[in-house]
């Protein structure tokens, strides 16, 4: 099968940092449930969405765990078990880890890197769209430019690393209208 180079190039992929977008729906937006399917869609513009890939741990479990323990980690496994249901999404999780007193996501922006490359230079996307404030993800968009793909950044005017803004190609801050086209 001989695949069309430019329907390629009109492919996004959408990367999202769930722990980031979480904390930005919390502090920005007063915590508004959205529909991430749709909010992968309208983030894609005019290219047909390949995948969103979104990324995340589990919350702290302790043996035995607490009430409150068990009830965050049911509501997010509910909500990855949602997730994955849907159309064109992949949820990878990456484990909690103790640094000092304090726990640390681990693999997971590791993970959106080496997809936001192999996608990239795979040559199977002509966007990528990345939800992060995160400044550890500039050689994977470096990598990703020079593979010919043009990088877009959606992130919060309140959470956002400066590098970061300067690497892409495109920016846009996630508003309040935004959150209302896709509240639920």
């Amino acid at each position: 099968m001989d695949l069309d180079v430019n329907s390629l190039a009109d492919r996004a992929a959408v990367f999202i940092d769930g722990a980031y977008l979480t904390k930005i729906l919390d502090v920005d937006f007063g915590k508004p449930k959205i529909d991430l399917a749709r909010f992968s869609d309208i983030l894609c513009g005019n290219y047909e969405r390949l995948r969103t890939y979104y990324y995340n741990c589990m919350p702290y479990q302790s043996c035995p765990s607490t009430d409150e323990e068990s009830r965050r980690f049911a509501s997010m496994d509910k909500f990855v078990y949602t997730l994955r249901k849907l159309p064109r999404f992949e949820v990878k999780l990456g484990r909690l880890g103790r640094v000092g007193g304090e726990f640390v996501q681990k693999r997971v922006d590791i993970a959106l890197a080496a997809d936001l490359v192999r996608l990239s230079c795979g040559r199977m996307i002509g966007k990528a769209v990345i939800v992060t404030g995160d400044s550890d993800f500039l050689p994977a968009i470096e990598a990703a430019k020079d593979a010919g793909v043009l990088v877009t950044l959606f992130y919060s005017e309140s959470s956002i690393h400066d590098e970061l803004l300067s690497a892409v190609d495109e920016r846009t801050p996630i508003d309040q209208d935004l959150i209302d086209l896709v509240a639920r």
